[in-house]
């Protein structure tokens, strides 16, 4: 067998080995609160699956433009209005009229 094909037969197998390495790794670090940050084992499967399966692109490409749009208010109550349901107080400011 030559050097190519080597390289090809071992890639899968490989390439798992390195997966639960990093994953072994990851939760290691996270047991010792050493350092958060992006988890690179879920990157990878994230990435290795939209290899095969086009719909997994789009959602990671959905995902990351979700990610970048803002957030508004999840309690239901008017922007730039102070409402405290538990007093029963609502604060309007009221805007100057040209």
């Amino acid at each position: 067998m030559g050097t190519v094909e080597t390289v090809l037969a071992w890639s899968v197998p490989g390439g798992t080995l390195a997966l639960v390495a990093v994953g072994g790794y990851e939760l290691w670090r996270q047991k010792r609160r050493k350092k958060a940050g992006t988890p690179l084992a879920a990157t990878y499967v994230d990435e290795f699956t939209a290899i095969f399966y086009g719909t997994k692109r789009w959602e990671l490409d959905h995902r990351d433009s979700v990610s970048l749009m803002a957030e508004d208010d999840a309690e239901g109550a008017p922007p730039n209005k102070g409402v405290d349901l538990d007093r029963g107080i609502v604060v309007l400011k009221r805007e100057d009229l040209p």
